[in-house]
């Protein structure tokens, strides 16, 4: 089946190419971010294939179903890039990759967390220039802290585990409370509760209408003062704005962050010769103790092959007129 790529870096093309070895699909890879401009290069593919920046709305939809496209695969978990509602009314199918590793995730998350209470970045960076002093870098032990995390699936009930492992009291959020998660050892409790208790406050939820900004202005001064906050889930879970003046007041005494809200213009390229127009993300990296990484939680070997696996399969079961177990419900 021809499948249009879009934002597809290297390591997209040979991961996706070795996963389409058997099942034939003929892929076209383009670098561009899918939109209104660029949908037009998915003529005559009877797919598409977008990652977690890619715009699939009413109107980019609109353009894809006219030119024969009759699915969208995303190579992500979430999918709120995409306009489920506006797919189903133009008779196109949508599929996500639900499972693949967890704890590339959460695994990540941990490392933000002792990078930024440690300081491991700053350090790094003086011992370059042959700065040995210790003045500014002191930390704090996570053993005996409590750590709070929102959304309490598979990565966040591994980010748990984790973390008790640390010797940490875990609280846990979520709508929907996991058996699983409190056999660990961890316990739920409401998210005022959760904030004003947590010395780190980890987001592990899916952004939804209900989640954006779950992390704000009012929120964060309910918040335990010099706590850590880490999100490695979606950008628009945390009021950016609201997190630089918590950080300013000392409200928040550090953040790590590997998703941005404004992100899809600036992450997943070079950037480093242009001049970077964005004053939020500039402001954010000035603060010594907050961490930015560029979206690569979800970045290693093993996760990154399974979500190629799983979306060849979706198209191989979508050209076979197969049941599409990874399909996405219209909104």
């Amino acid at each position: 089946m021809k499948t249009a790529v879009f934002s597809a870096r290297r390591y997209d093309k040979s991961m996706l190419a070795d996963a389409n070895r058997d099942a034939g699909h003929e892929l076209v890879f383009f670098e561009d971010r899918l939109s209104a401009a660029t949908a037009p290069l998915a003529a005559g593919c009877e797919a598409v294939c977008v990652f977690v920046n890619d715009s699939v709305d009413a109107e980019v939809l609109a353009i894809l179903a006219t030119q024969g496209t009759r699915l969208v695969a995303t190579r992500s978990t979430g999918y709120n890039q995409i306009d489920t509602a506006a797919a189903a009314q133009h008779g196109i199918a949508v599929v996500r990759v639900t499972d693949y590793s967890p704890y590339s995730v959460a695994e990540f998350a941990v490392g933000l967390l002792l990078a930024v209470n440690r300081k491991i970045a700053r350090a790094s960076a003086r011992t370059r220039d042959g700065n040995f002093d210790l003045e500014g870098l002191m930390g704090f032990d996570l053993h005996g802290k409590t750590v709070g995390v929102i959304g309490t699936g598979k990565i966040g009930a591994i980010f748990a585990r984790i973390m008790l492992g640390f010797g940490c009291t875990v609280l846990g959020y979520d709508p929907y409370p996991s058996a699983a998660f409190e056999a660990l050892g961890a316990r739920y409790v409401p998210v005022g509760e959760l904030l004003s208790r947590s010395d780190v406050v980890s987001l592990h939820c899916p952004l939804t209408e209900q989640t954006r900004h779950i992390v704000n202005g009012d929120s964060l001064a309910r918040a335990k003062r010099g706590s850590v906050l880490i999100n490695t889930s979606r950008g628009g879970l945390i009021d950016t704005e609201a997190a630089i003046g918590a950080l300013k007041t000392g409200q928040l005494g550090g953040l790590a962050i590997d998703v941005y809200e404004q992100e899809a213009n600036l992450f997943f390229q070079d950037l480093s010769s242009t001049i970077i127009c964005d004053d939020v993300i500039q402001r954010l990296v000035s603060f010594p103790n907050v961490i930015v990484t560029g979206h690569q939680a979800f970045f290693t070997v093993e996760a990154i092959g399974q979500i190629m696996q799983t979306t060849i399969a979706s198209l191989t079961a979508f050209e076979r007129g197969e049941e599409l177990v990874n399909r996405v419900p219209p909104a």
